[in-house]
């Protein structure tokens, strides 16, 4: 089965072609195309010159996966668009496009929450988790953890209360002045840097010990303000026991969780799963507690439209087109 994914959430603009059997999902092509450089000179994304630019790349997109391909739009036998969450404008772009060729060409549209479809990159290939699984998705905007007994069959463990993993980096990336967009991953690579931590236990874990599943960062962003108001700091120290102050309280409930629903796997997923430091230390805890686990490959951790169509394969709920459109607001289990 041929299916054609587009992405256009935030400010990429990307479609895919996978070919879904049972020996597993095959990508056949990809692409895609991003406004970055514009929202870099801004410190931030602005949402109608994502949309504007999406306007722009969207026909290309398309064309450029079909003719990698070398297929025509008549040979795709279902299409799937993400629905949400994302920026209402861009959401738009893409259900717009995905609901005429789908018209066009006479063939179901598949909605996907993008949420989910962090969780499906680890179904990209011939990956075959096995269920139960508990789901961890880290992203600039959401950070939940999610028991997953089937394809399309979720249990809501807990969320963020406040902001999102991915969301904290980057805004104490901004705080330490090392990039004011989008840069957690830049974070990332200067605690790495660090050879000793000196400060290590000077922030806080919030909710580790909790006895719940949801994760609060406010309080940890604020406190690494206190220590930069002091002016008192090593940068590389900083930004390590900043990040592994996140990364402890990640992998304790996500290993406490998988311990108390007893599953076979771990999923990752989202733009945080791309982390080094959270990639390896998930992974150790896992192999001893002999649990597999799955990572997806760094290119599939960032938006894409490669798991958008994987996750439509796994989950064919067709739709007419006049019930499919984007939803800004869209949670995980929606």
């Amino acid at each position: 089965m041929l299916i054609l994914g587009i992405e256009t959430s935030c400010d990429e603009t990307a479609a895919a072609i996978v070919e879904g059997s049972q020996a597993g999902v095959k990508v056949i092509s990809s692409s895609l195309a991003t406004s970055r450089e514009l929202h870099e000179k801004t410190g931030g994304i602005v949402p109608e010159v994502a949309a504007r630019k999406q306007v722009e790349s969207i026909v290309p997109v398309v064309e450029d996966v079909l003719k990698q391909a070398g297929l025509e739009l008549n040979d795709i036998d279902k299409l799937a668009v993400t629905t949400g969450p994302g920026l209402i404008g861009s959401l738009v772009v893409g259900v717009a496009a995905a609901k005429s060729l789908a018209l066009a060409v006479e063939k179901p549209l598949i909605p996907v929450n993008h949420l989910v479809g962090h969780i499906y990159a680890n179904w990209v290939g011939d990956n075959k988790p096995e269920f139960p699984a508990v789901a961890l998705v880290v992203s600039g905007g959401h950070t939940d953890l999610v028991l997953m007994k089937g394809h399309g069959d979720f249990v809501y463990l807990g969320g963020t209360l406040d902001d999102a993993a991915g969301e904290a980096f980057d805004k104490v990336a901004r705080l330490l002045g090392i990039k004011k967009y989008l840069g957690g991953a830049e974070l990332s690579k200067v605690a790495q840097a660090c050879i000793e931590n000196k400060m290590v236990g000077v922030l806080p874990r919030p909710k580790i010990t909790d006895l719940d599943y949801d994760f609060s960062f406010s309080g940890l962003k604020t406190a690494v303000k206190r220590v930069v108001d002091t002016r008192e700091f090593e940068l590389e120290s900083l930004a390590k026991e900043f990040e592994t102050a996140v990364v402890d309280v990640l992998v304790a409930k996500t290993i406490r969780a998988a311990k108390e629903h007893k599953v076979k796997t771990l999923l990752f997923g989202g733009g945080v799963a791309a982390n080094t430091q959270l990639r390896e230390r998930l992974k150790k805890e896992a192999e001893e507690l002999d649990i597999k686990i799955f990572i997806p490959s760094v290119n599939l951790c960032t938006d894409n439209a490669i798991y958008i169509a994987t996750t439509a394969y796994f989950n064919q709920v067709e739709r007419d087109l006049g019930d499919i459109n984007p939803d800004p607001s869209l949670g995980i289990m929606d």
